[in-house]
């Protein structure tokens, strides 16, 4: 998909909705489903080049990414010199952990972990770290400025 692909999609999308039984589907029992045992590392990477699609300029655009794309409320909860710990809220990210089962957000750890990586211009990680009880996810992503790309 070409960038200006990418703009157009983001664009005609903003004014369609999808309701949450669909995506649901899709991203807890088809994808992991095609994708097995390896599910959650191909997310990752598929987060990463989903974010070489849609290269974010600062944080503020990213968090507006993940309302737009329905992956919930981003927050910045502590930064470090070579850390950055966040949040993702949602009542469907809240019902997911809520009920059975066991839930990844490799595909949002990827994303995150290429934003930042392009916005510091150092290689970049995230992980993940779903809080049951809070019905809530923390990320945290660490690089080293010693790291370029």
């Amino acid at each position: 998909m070409s960038k200006n692909t990418a703009e157009e999609l983001k664009q005609e999308a903003e004014t369609v909705t999808v309701p949450a039984f669909g995506y649901e589907l899709i991203r807890e029992i088809l994808l992991p489903e095609i994708l097995g045992s390896e599910s959650a590392e191909i997310l990752y990477w598929a987060g990463k080049q989903l974010a070489r699609k849609f290269s974010l300029q600062d944080f503020s655009e990213i968090a507006d990414f993940f309302e737009k794309a329905g992956w919930g409320q981003l927050m910045i909860m502590n930064e470090k010199k070579s850390e950055l710990e966040l949040e993702l809220s949602s009542l469907l990210i809240t019902q997911r952990l809520q009920s059975k089962g066991t839930y990844h957000f490799q595909l949002e750890a990827g994303f995150i972990a290429q934003q930042i990586e392009n916005q510091k211009e150092v290689i970049a990680e995230a992980f993940e770290h779903p809080r049951k009880r809070g019905g809530k996810v923390q990320f945290t992503v660490k690089w080293d400025k010693k790291d370029p790309v």
